[in-house]
């Protein structure tokens, strides 16, 4: 390695380039499902009641929604709690309850959320054939609008993702073939005095080991410090916008770099050098 130290440098650079590049796509994958998931997962059923239905009906109904299939949660909110709301979502000085004449024109209702968002459809369907309810919404027709721009979401992301994996092993196996062809006599030398194809492997695959872990941890480095950055600049201006930040999920993302990086540096060697190995 130290012979050859400019080509080992290119070998290596070329790894840590490649997955830094592959890693950034994961993140930029991961975060756009997570906020996909978290956009879904705010999907709720408005379930408003008959007017005068009295408190055993209210409760039968809450027993009938929550055996309905996919159910996760059925929250009361009474007339007071969801005028009381209004008022603060109008702020102060609105003087909601003088311009309404001390009435109450909203009706008692459930908000129901569902184990998978994509039960909302079907499950408000359901609730809406149950006797004592008189109106349900869940934002329809903007709730199938926002499935089909997540799936298209998820499935441009891995179609990225792949395109980047493919790109990042056809560098890396190029590379290391670059090297490999500069010791072809070597290889050659040691065939023709009676090395045997396991003793001649063995150098270059410890070598890719060596290489792609060193690529792998340099990649991890440089994204795990800008990452950081970049999502602690991102939270602060925009403390709204859900990003990945839970430390499991981005040490099973450097774990697999690294084991992306040593897997390619061992396959690269070994494709490389059973060329050369035909004398």
């Amino acid at each position: 390695m130290r012979r050859n130290g400019w080509l080992n440098f290119a070998a290596a650079g070329t790894t840590a380039v490649s997955l830094f590049v592959l890693g950034i796509s994961i993140l930029l994958i991961v975060n756009a499902n997570y906020i996909a998931k978290t956009v879904e997962s705010n999907v709720e059923i408005m379930v408003y009641l008959e007017e005068g239905l009295k408190d055993e009906g209210v409760e039968a109904l809450r027993m009938q929604i929550m055996r309905l299939p996919g159910v996760k949660e059925a929250r009361f909110i009474s007339k007071e709690e969801a005028l009381a709301s209004l008022e603060r979502q109008m702020g102060k000085g609105s003087q909601l309850r003088e311009s309404l004449g001390g009435t109450n024109p909203l009706p008692d209702a459930y908000k129901v959320r569902t184990v998978e968002p994509r039960q909302v459809v079907s499950t408000a369907a359901a609730i809406n054939r149950l006797a004592g309810v008189e109106k349900v919404r869940y934002g329809q027709g903007v709730v199938e609008k926002l499935f089909r721009l997540t799936y298209w979401v998820r499935a441009v992301s891995f179609g990225v993702m792949g395109f980047f994996g493919l790109c990042a092993v056809f560098l890396i196996a190029t590379t290391i073939r670059l090297t490999m062809y500069a010791r072809r006599r070597e290889i050659s030398i040691m065939k023709y005095v009676g090395a045997t194809d396991w003793f001649v492997r063995w150098p270059f695959l410890l070598e890719g080991i060596i290489l792609g872990g060193g690529g792998a941890l340099a990649a991890i480095g440089v994204l795990y410090f800008s990452y950081s950055f970049l999502a602690a600049k991102i939270q602060a201006a925009l403390a709204f916008f859900p990003l990945v930040n839970e430390r499991s999920v981005l040490l099973q993302l450097f774990e697999g770099l690294l084991t992306a990086g040593v897997g390619l540096g061992v396959i690269g060697s070994y494709i490389s050098v059973h060329r050369y190995l035909r004398v």
